[in-house]
């Protein structure tokens, strides 16, 4: 885009700033390249030789054939290299001296990012900086997956034969029964199934198989989730305080588990059955482990996933960085999903455990408010994404629809009407296990299984901690 004399005395009436570089020569031609590679890399912007900074003074420079062989001998320093056009704008009341300018374009999602003589540049704010290195590596993961991402190399420690085959059967039934698996990878070879999710190379699983269905977790020790119920609202004295490893698959139940084991249910009578739920979504916090799980970065062996509940508030901490258009501060605005991991979230897809890429913090929010309790918030903490939950306080209305009486009766269903209450449980949590019905119903586990074994509309869909029940129509 060329720019005349009056285009430019607007674009540099604000003086510098994110997007803005003046220089009052080419005699700062070393400056004004360490600036146009953080353009590059950042949200792009001009770079205007001839300007003075701060008084704004359109003053140019003479230019001559060495001055342009300067400026394309600077820029073939930049990798990879760019075509940028040089503007030289004429200067009314100095006919022998001229402005130039250089437009850059912006890094987008995905790109290789950009050095000028091997160092990588940004901006933060209108200053021009060296690039972290976590931030220059993980940019160059993203552009070179197959080359730098850890879920696509192969695994060092398991083959095929340390996949737990039960589990894999279990989430391709349950992709399978929810449309977006075909009813052929019910019959198929675990390597065929596990080849169509480009989990393997060869013979030999990935590091993204290994983190869905290891049975081993062996020597990895990022495969460890802390789990942590703190007395009052500091890390001073603990309640319970465990370390669980395992898969994916694995760490999600325990998570939840940990969950219903120190979060006050809620409830009301709906009819001759009682309605319960966590004070925070279940929903919510599953979507929240999922994410993490999901999104963290598994390179960082030394680093886990860890998830705090206190008196008042319920942290969950993952290792990892959010995409660059994402920040905290707009999370909850609409957002294309760029996830961390693209394998291991696209066999979660496939599978179910997640819905729409992109529509993970919509869900979240929504089941918050269905419940009247308060948006989580996300914030950065020393290479950790941190969502915080507040808790209801006791008494509080907050988490309580506003047509539910806060002395809920205790009243637990008779047999008569067991069946009934065992039914609307399963509708509201599809992954209840008969273990956590006989609590909520003070019955045996042996009373309810007699009482599903009694209802043929009801069935265990999968195995184990991969598998859920489905309510059908009754005949």
């Amino acid at each position: 885009m060329a720019l005349t004399i009056d285009e430019l005395k607007i674009q540099i009436q604000s003086d510098e700033h994110r997007q803005l570089e003046l220089k009052k020569t080419t005699g700062e031609l070393k400056d004004g390249m360490h600036s146009a590679c953080a353009f590059l890399n950042t949200e792009g912007g001009w770079l205007i030789f001839g300007v003075a900074p701060k008084s704004l003074k359109i003053q140019g420079q003479q230019v001559t054939d060495n001055t342009q062989r300067e400026i394309a001998q600077a820029l073939s320093y930049m990798e990879p290299q760019v075509d940028v056009r040089v503007e030289y704008i004429d200067i009314p009341d100095r006919p022998d001296h001229k402005v130039i300018a250089m437009h850059f374009d912006g890094w987008a999602w995905g790109m290789v990012p950009y050095t000028y003589h091997g160092c990588p540049y940004y901006k933060v704010e209108s200053t021009t900086k060296e690039m972290p290195r976590d931030m220059y590596e993980e940019r160059l993961r993203r552009s070179k997956p197959d080359m730098f991402a850890w879920e696509r190399q192969p695994s060092e420690f398991t083959d095929i034969s340390s996949l737990d085959e039960k589990l894999i059967r279990g989430v391709v039934r349950l992709g399978v029964e929810r449309g977006r698996l075909s009813d052929l990878a019910l019959t198929e070879p675990i390597e065929d199934v596990l080849g169509k999710w480009k989990l393997t190379t060869g013979n030999k699983p990935l590091n993204a198989a290994t983190a869905l269905f290891t049975k081993d977790t062996g020597m990895y020790t990022q495969f460890t989730m802390r789990l942590a119920r703190f007395q009052g609202t500091d890390k001073n004295e603990f309640i319970d305080n465990q370390r669980v490893e395992g898969n994916i698959f694995v760490l999600l139940n325990e998570a939840m588990n940990f969950f219903r084991k120190h979060l006050n249910m809620h409830g009301k009578i709906v009819g001759l059955v009682r309605d319960e739920y966590l004070e925070v979504p279940a929903e919510a916090l599953r979507e929240v482990v999922l994410n993490a799980l999901c999104h963290r970065q598994y390179e960082r062996y030394n680093l886990t996933i860890g998830i705090a509940i206190y008196d008042d508030r319920i942290e969950i901490e993952n290792p990892g960085v959010l995409p660059p258009q994402i920040t905290p501060e707009n999370i909850l605005q609409p957002h294309i999903s760029y996830p961390y991991n693209p394998l291991i979230a696209n066999v979660l897809y496939s599978t179910t455990y997640i819905e729409n890429w992109g529509s993970g913090v919509k869900r979240i929010m929504e089941a918050c408010q269905k419940r009247g309790v308060a948006a989580p918030t996300w914030s950065i903490n020393g290479g950790f994404v941190v969502v915080t939950f507040i808790r209801p306080s006791k008494g509080d209305t907050q988490g309580v629809p506003q047509d539910v009486p806060q002395d809920v009766p205790q009243d637990v269903p008779q047999d008569k009407e067991l069946d009934d209450w065992i039914e609307k449980q399963i509708r509201n949590n599809p992954q209840i296990s008969t273990e956590d019905l006989a609590k909520l119903s003070n019955r045996s586990s042996k009373t309810i299984k007699r009482h599903l074994a009694k209802m043929p509309h009801i069935r265990y869909v999968g195995s184990g901690y991969s598998g859920h029940w489905e309510v059908l129509d009754k005949e």
